[in-house]
């Protein structure tokens, strides 16, 4: 009985030892992992360096600084530095190792980061959606609506909702026994393929984790659905100029919006079963949304344009 003993003593303490977790990547092909080494590697360095150049900006330009857009532009391009920085290094360095391992302690790291800065993002693109119905529906009221303190207040609310949703998320992930099973079939940790992993029935949790990452993402989603409807049907009972204007900007907004919360959706709200397409899913919404926001909004603004290059002229004569 004291040898029986030992060994339940034995399984118990193995029961919860995973120490670390095997990512399988995003391909096996040693040809494939060369040249999206050298792929990755340049859109994560053009994507942080975009990002950062927005919000050196924003910040630099009293006007632009000052501007309620802006503003929440800024902060849009600050998410999406962290959320290109959450796997992307790890994935772009794996690429070149044979063992793709991440400790149990990194792969929790990134559930919380990705749901964090996720949630955060989901929720200011509903602020900045929520801007422009103010600026074109209600343009004479913009100034007091659209105030320096609400957009303090909806930059906070984003943050805090990403906060308290990737905690409820982390909470009880953290929490399940872990004790054989431990690849996952991904290049980073992601919120259903570890849970999967747990020696125990996680049918509850998957119905929890629909309830939470789901309805996150169908909720925003279908308020900058009806926000946006909503200014194209006001623009288009007013002047006929303004129609194009206010479709090319809106049309780049709703394919920001598609190409991050179309992923999120499809990931979240069927996590029993998996899918191929799964992990180039992950890849849009973790690695080419984040390069894809400053083109989109960037590019395409002359006032942002005009302000960069002030910017540099100001960094060639000071120098």
């Amino acid at each position: 009985s004291e040898q029986s003993l030992k060994l339940e003593i034995m399984e118990l303490q193995n029961y919860s030892l995973v120490s670390e977790f095997v990512l399988y990547g995003l391909c096996t092909s040693q040809h494939l992992q060369h040249f999206f080494f050298i792929f990755f590697s340049g859109i994560y360095v053009v994507t942080v360096l975009g990002n950062l150049i927005i919000v050196v900006t924003v910040i630099s330009d009293p006007h632009l600084h000052s501007s309620p857009m802006y503003f929440l532009l800024g902060n849009l391009s600050f998410l999406d530095i962290w959320l290109a920085s959450f796997a992307t290094p790890k994935m772009i360095r794996d690429f070149l190792s044979d063992r793709k391992l991440i400790s149990f302690g990194g792969c929790m790291a990134q559930i919380f980061f990705l749901h964090f800065i996720g949630g955060a993002e989901m929720v200011l693109l509903v602020s900045m959606a929520y801007d422009r119905y103010v600026a074109i529906c209600k343009p004479l009221h913009y100034m007091t609506m659209m105030s320096r303190k609400t957009c303090m207040g909806l930059v906070l609310v984003s943050w805090v909702i990403g906060f308290v949703h990737s905690i409820s998320q982390v909470a009880f992930t953290v929490n399940l026994p872990y004790c054989g099973p431990n690849e996952v079939d991904s290049f980073f940790c992601d919120l259903p393929l570890v849970i999967k992993l747990a020696c125990m029935d996680t049918y509850v949790l998957g119905i929890l984790m629909i309830s939470d990452s789901g309805l996150l993402s169908m909720s925003c989603f279908v308020l900058l659905l009806v926000s946006y409807t909503v200014i194209l049907i006001t623009v288009r009972q007013h002047a006929a100029g303004g129609v194009s204007k206010a479709l090319s900007t809106c049309s780049a907004h709703i394919m920001v919006v598609l190409l991050f919360f179309g992923p999120c959706i499809f990931i979240y709200m069927w996590p029993f079963s998996r899918f191929s397409v799964d992990k180039l899913l992950s890849v849009f919404y973790t690695i080419f949304t984040p390069l894809l926001n400053p083109l989109i909004y960037t590019l395409r603004n002359k006032e942002m344009k005009t302000a960069m290059k002030k910017l540099c002229n100001q960094h060639v004569t000071s120098h």
